[in-house]
């Protein structure tokens, strides 16, 4: 038998169990995951209201009922099991372990109350376990949020709807009537770049043409008249409809509705002010768009907002031994290979860049060199994997929760939603292992 081992039950770690336990002959595919509940960030990064993108997980499921593929979960690699111990009892590990930390922005400021990463804020309201306790301050009237990519569009959108509109999605009971409760009128989505660089799609930015409470606004004054010359067609294309979307946009009754989306371009933060610890306000400086990249102009504005969201990037988290980049924050690795049997796929691979078609490519691509190296150098066969990692588990007293473990809380997750929503997440690791 040969013995693979999957540390991160998310998109990139699902694929390659899929193609490995497929392809390679007598495997047996552990896939390792520290939550009780697999699936990674579509479970808890995908936004609440995008359950269509969240349907991949009726494929995941098939590949985690697989007879020869095995959900170790609730095992947190490099605390309850070494790297060292797992590589000892595998002929091949394969590291998914995504990017989770979030990337600071290094202004003044940032330590203040009212401060929040995307990461952290996007893992509360999905119910992840590591942020059931943030309990974020929405009391004020104005947030910035900065960044210009889909995570920045979602997290604007999800402080924007009202609660009937969130009736179908996922998104926890809590942080719902946070929301609810907060009396937020403007929304700053800040970009350092000018409307062309932006980095989010059309299908997330219309969105914003369609909400109930919320009108979308930006400074006509921002968009240029057209695309420029000598880009990528597909590129362009893209350009363009972004554009069309954000001068209509441009054209709206700033009064029209109760809650502003201000879409901003061409603005860096110097500074998070405060006032007795807590955020008052937000200093800017304006750019200049030369040759594609931000320049400082020396002007600059404040913005009077009570909370700020950095959505800027994420980093990957070393595990103990693991090579690692820290400069970069992912899995040190030369094309997915890490050292010898052992190989790396996702977002700790590449960086936070893809979303989920981008990352099942990678996955492929690494998953296709794992079989070819295996076919040039054929494992002895007495490699132990499960037989002999599960018994250090169950020796040190760690509760695994397995694939029927999880349908139990999916199961009773599926059974507690209200209001028409599909499931009441649990948030505390605790709660789910009771139901078991």
């Amino acid at each position: 038998m040969i013995n693979i081992a999957i540390v991160g039950s998310g998109p990139s770690g699902c694929y390659i169990a899929d193609m490995l336990s497929k392809k390679v002959a007598d495997a047996q595919v552990d896939i390792y995951d520290r939550l009780p509940t697999p699936f990674g960030l579509v479970r808890a990064g995908v936004a609440p209201d995008h359950q269509g993108t969240k349907n991949i997980v009726r494929q995941f499921e098939r590949t985690l009922t697989r007879d020869n593929v095995r959900f170790v979960g609730n095992v947190n690699i490099g605390t309850d099991l070494s790297y060292d111990e797992l590589k000892a009892e595998y002929d091949v590990v394969a590291l998914t372990i995504g990017a989770l930390k979030d990337r600071t922005l290094g202004i003044p400021g940032e330590e203040l109350a009212g401060v929040y990463g995307s990461g952290e804020f996007v893992a509360w309201y999905n119910g992840h376990p590591d942020q059931a306790d943030l309990n974020p301050d929405l009391s004020g009237n104005a947030v910035a949020i900065i960044g210009n990519g889909n995570v920045a569009l979602d997290i604007s959108r999800i402080l924007a709807k009202t609660a009937a509109e969130m009736n179908s999605s996922d998104i926890t009971a809590d942080a719902q009537t946070a929301i609810d409760a907060s009396p937020v009128q403007d929304i700053y989505l800040i970009g350092r770049r000018g409307p062309v660089e932006a980095s989010f799609t059309n299908a997330e930015l219309s969105e914003f043409g369609e909400l109930e409470r919320c009108v979308a606004l930006v400074d006509p004054a921002q968009l240029p008249a057209g695309v420029p010359e000598n880009l990528d067609p597909k590129a362009a294309k893209a350009i363009e409809k972004n554009l069309e979307t954000l001068r209509g946009y441009a054209a709206n009754n700033t009064d029209s509705k109760p809650v502003r989306l201000h879409v901003m371009f061409c603005a860096s933060p110097l500074e998070i002010l405060g006032d007795n610890g807590k955020v008052c306000g937000l200093k800017l400086e304006k750019n200049k768009m030369i040759d594609g990249r931000p320049q400082a102009t020396g002007d600059t504005f404040q913005l009077d907002v009570q909370t700020v969201i950095p959505a800027i990037g994420y980093r990957s988290e070393a595990i103990e031994g693991m090579p690692f980049d820290d400069q970069r924050g992912i899995v040190r690795n030369e094309g997915g290979a890490v050292e010898a049997g052992v190989y790396t796929a996702g977002w700790c691979k590449r960086g936070p860049q893809g979303v989920i078609p981008a990352n099942r490519a990678d996955a492929m691509a690494v998953a296709k060199q794992i079989i070819a190296d295996l076919e040039a150098n054929t494992p002895a066969g007495d490699s132990q994997g499960f037989a002999a990692t599960g018994e250090l588990l169950r020796q040190r007293g760690i509760r695994i929760v397995s694939f029927a473990d999880w349908q139990q809380i999916n199961q009773a997750e599926t059974e507690r939603a209200e209001n028409g929503k599909l499931r009441e997440k649990f948030n505390r690791i605790d709660d789910m292992l009771a139901l078991l």
